[in-house]
């Protein structure tokens, strides 16, 4: 059991710490994006060092008291707020937030945890490189956050997961120990590898302080087009074909259903929609070419070849920067336009690319004979992750349908493990999806994780019932 935070203690911590440190616990670090839960906080500490941060670990450890480590938060399962149990410490990365060093010979940089990624990804800029991990929230999500929960977006198909663009860490260890793991290497083959055992643990085995970042060249030529496609099987298809063609050459691949777009006209949305009628379903596919391609040209051959094969038969191709990103402003509208109808559940799975237009028939077979419900099924298609969110019938509000949810998730994710996908693609565990993990985890990676939790967290200090289920 841990013991609750007190104003004594408190007072204590603050003596081993600059005033600056100091936070008052403002409503915005007891928040999370959907609502699901408020958070608890005795106290918020921001510290600026990792000696700072591993003084209040040591703190913590001493006196039995939980740490919740706090970056944007931006995290959609509550993994950054503790509803209940004993009265937390908040430790909030946000004046860790220097961008340390940039070494363009090496298409590296070295960024606090606190950064927010789009100050990382505009320090890249400078240099003429990339940082290549791009999702909605990206000016206010923090680097040490989007490595704890193994961040996904629109590129991984072409650069990877979060963990793919990390070299190194920096990060403080539930006993207050710090391990000095910044490194710049591209192979350090010496043992066990604790920046992968961090990376995805969601604040339960310690603080990420800091990280190195692999860094890419620049796309000279970037185009982007939407294309209709007459089911997911034909988006799937296309995919193929993109990737035969261009190969690494093809950024981003983003499904689309024509729900989405429908949302986005029925709570007003300031984009411009690409067509009308919405069609069932599209793709948003994004090139990014050398100086000497073309990557438009690129683009009209392969929807001149996939209309051919009868794969599409309508499409757009973004003919300046600035349609390119009206674009992507429909699709990185969706999620907010679902958030005023009100989802009734939402689901973060992954599937085989092969198994994904069954799955997607499959299930809303399912759900038509379970209820009245529409379906907006769309995201990163090329990654094999989709966002499948149920929502109210039209003129029909979520809170008429009573314990839907339950039932609806059950069935969702009993079809997602039955062909072998998972039920968290990229938002992670958090506090949402516990049982989840439970119910469908491989048992002997679960007594795994246990054995890990216990060995480096003994007193269970670290992001208490995040992850794994606290004790009782």
């Amino acid at each position: 059991m841990m013991n609750p935070m007190t104003e004594a203690l408190a007072q204590d911590l603050a003596t081993r710490l600059p005033a600056a440190a100091i936070r008052e616990v403002e409503p915005r670090y007891l928040e999370e994006p959907r609502g699901q839960w408020a958070g608890q906080a005795a106290c918020v500490v921001a510290p600026a060092t990792a000696e700072e941060v591993a003084e209040v670990i040591r703190f913590a450890g001493a006196h039995g008291v939980p740490v919740v480590p706090y970056g944007g938060g931006t995290g959609l399962v509550g993994g950054q707020v503790s509803p209940d149990g004993a009265a937390p410490i908040l430790l909030s990365l946000e004046r860790m937030s220097a961008i340390r060093a940039v070494h363009p010979r090496e298409a590296v940089l070295v960024a606090g945890a606190g950064a927010i990624l789009a100050d990382v990804q505009a320090a890249a800029e400078e240099a003429a490189l990339l940082f290549p991990l791009s999702l909605a929230s990206e000016g206010s999500a923090r680097i040490g956050g989007l490595l704890a929960t193994n961040a996904g977006g629109v590129n991984v198909l072409r650069y990877g997961n979060a963990r793919e663009l990390c070299l190194g860490l920096e990060a403080v260890l539930p006993d207050g120990s710090i391990w000095h793991g910044l490194r710049r290497l591209r192979k350090d083959n010496t043992g066990y590898d604790l920046r992968h055992l961090l990376i995805g643990a969601e604040g339960t085995l310690g603080v990420i302080t800091a990280a190195s970042l692999r860094l890419f060249p620049r796309p000279e030529r970037r185009a982007a087009a939407f294309m209709v496609v007459r089911d997911p099987g034909a988006a799937l298809d296309l995919l193929a074909m993109a990737r035969r063609r261009l190969g690494e050459g093809v950024s981003a691949f983003e499904l689309i259903s024509g729900m989405g777009l429908e949302f986005l006209r029925e709570t007003e949305r300031p984009v411009r929609r690409p067509f009308d009628p919405s069609p069932d379903w599209l793709v948003l596919v994004e090139l990014g070419l050398p100086a000497a391609l073309d990557s438009e040209a690129a683009l009209e051959e392969l929807f001149a070849e996939a209309l051919e094969a009868e794969l599409v038969d309508d499409g757009l191709i973004a003919q300046s920067e600035q349609q390119r990103a009206e674009f992507w402003a429909v699709r990185e509208t969706i999620p907010e336009a679902n958030k005023h109808v009100g989802a009734i559940a939402s689901h973060d799975i992954s599937l085989p690319l092969s198994a994904i237009p069954d799955f997607i028939a499959r299930a809303d077979a399912a759900l038509a004979k379970l209820g009245d419900f529409r379906i907006n099924c769309f995201g990163h298609l090329g990654d094999g992750n989709l966002h499948y969110n149920v929502f109210p019938a039209h003129g029909r509000s979520k809170t008429e349908y009573g314990e839907a949810r339950r039932e609806v998730s059950a069935l969702v994710h009993d079809m997602v493990h039955e062909m072998e996908g998972s039920f968290s693609a990229e938002h992670g565990i958090g506090r949402l999806k516990v049982g989840e993990l439970e119910r469908y985890g491989d048992p002997a990676k679960l007594a795994a994780m246990r054995a890990i939790k216990a060995a480096l967290d003994p007193s269970g200090i670290m992001n208490p019932g995040a992850v794994l289920r606290a004790p009782e």
